[in-house]
């Protein structure tokens, strides 16, 4: 039985990355009493990201998570009520919509601003799910340093693999960067210093087939990479992916 009340609001804001605090600064100076819930990643994924170049305002490079503290901060100081909890379900059947969280409080809003945003992309391989935490991560900040003077692997050609593997370069003594296609998604800019940077190797028109490594001690010791093209497999040896 759920003994929780319900809370109600005018303003229900789903999501704390850039876009969840904007909208929460403008609901409540409107003075809406916006509630925000944080959500499964406060602060969203710039929280990972460490130099900022294109947010407006900054001319000179800004860390990401010292932004959202920021924005946190004038969120909170406008009037903002913020929850951690995590929002499973939502009922958009009829007004007031309800909102339900993962441990059964329910919110109830006469608008609700979904800012969920966006989460790391896994490869869906078996052999990735068994590594994760042995040697696969899908944060370069957060375990970058685990992977010093180390060989490693980042897959994908847009912003964030191209962020994650220059990132990367400060603690490994080697970068491949994997991607599918013969051309990069990323910004111009960001794809100029990747290929200045001699300690990444891009890797183009492949993809992982598969994490190698060993159960004892559980470490990532390679990957199996295909090639789109011609089909060809091969093993590259790297410490983490």
């Amino acid at each position: 039985m759920n003994n929780k009340s319900t809370k109600h609001t005018k303003v229900l804001i789903i999501g704390s990355g850039p876009a969840g605090y904007t909208a929460a600064i403008y609901a409540a100076r409107a003075l809406l009493k916006p509630i925000l819930v944080f959500g499964a990643e406060p602060g969203g994924q710039l929280t990972t990201t460490t130099d900022v170049e294109n947010f407006p305002g900054f001319s000179k490079v800004i860390q990401g998570p010292w932004l959202m503290e920021e924005m946190k901060g004038q969120a909170a100081a406008v009037g903002t009520e913020m929850i951690q909890d995590h929002i499973g379900k939502v009922d958009l059947s009829k007004k007031p919509f309800v909102a339900t969280s993962d441990n059964g409080q329910v919110y109830t809003a006469d608008s609700i601003i979904i800012s969920t945003g966006a989460q790391a992309r896994w490869l869906n391989l078996d052999s990735e799910t068994k590594f994760r935490g042995f040697g696969v991560s899908a944060c370069a900040t957060c375990d970058g340093f685990f992977f010093k003077d180390k060989e490693v692997a980042v897959v994908g050609g847009g912003n964030a693999a191209v962020e994650e593997a220059m990132f990367l370069t400060k603690f490994a003594s080697k970068v491949h960067l994997i991607h599918r296609r013969n051309e990069l998604r990323a910004e111009k800019l960001l794809q100029e210093k990747l290929k200045a940077n001699k300690k990444i190797e891009i890797i183009w028109d492949s993809v992982v087939e598969e994490v190698l490594g060993t159960d004892e001690p559980k470490v990532v010791n390679g990957i199996k990479l295909k090639n789109v093209k011609n089909n060809k497999s091969s093993e590259l040896k790297v410490d983490g992916l």
